[in-house]
C-alpha cells in the first residue's frame, strides 16, 4: 500500500507537508489571542497578501463580531480600542 503523500499533489500536498512539519494552522485561520493591542505594540495578524479581513470579538459576553479590513503597513484601531497590523508571512 502506498503512502498518501505519494498520491497527493498541489495545494493539498503543501498543506499535508506543513502539517507534518508541525504547522497545525498553515492557512492562518485559527483565532489569535489579543495581546497588548496598543498603537506602539499592535496585535500582529499574519497574512500572505496585502490586505485581510479580520473579526474582533470586542466584548466576549456578546455574540457580536466587529469586522474590518487591514492593509499592509497601515495599523488600524478597532472600535473597542485594540490596534491591529498585518504581519507578512510566506504563502503556503
Amino acid at each position: 500500500m502506498h503512502d498518501h503523500l505519494d498520491h497527493v499533489t498541489g495545494l493539498e500536498k503543501r498543506e499535508l507537508l506543513a502539517h507534518l512539519a508541525g504547522d497545525c494552522d498553515p492557512f492562518r485561520m485559527l483565532a489569535i489571542k489579543k495581546g497588548p493591542g496598543t498603537w506602539a505594540c499592535p496585535n500582529l495578524i499574519p497574512s500572505a497578501f496585502n490586505k485581510r479581513i479580520v473579526g474582533c470579538v470586542c466584548h466576549p459576553e456578546t455574540n457580536h463580531i466587529e469586522y474590518m479590513w487591514l492593509h499592509l503597513g497601515e495599523p488600524k484601531r478597532c472600535g473597542c480600542g485594540y490596534w491591529f497590523e498585518l504581519c507578512p508571512v510566506a504563502p503556503l
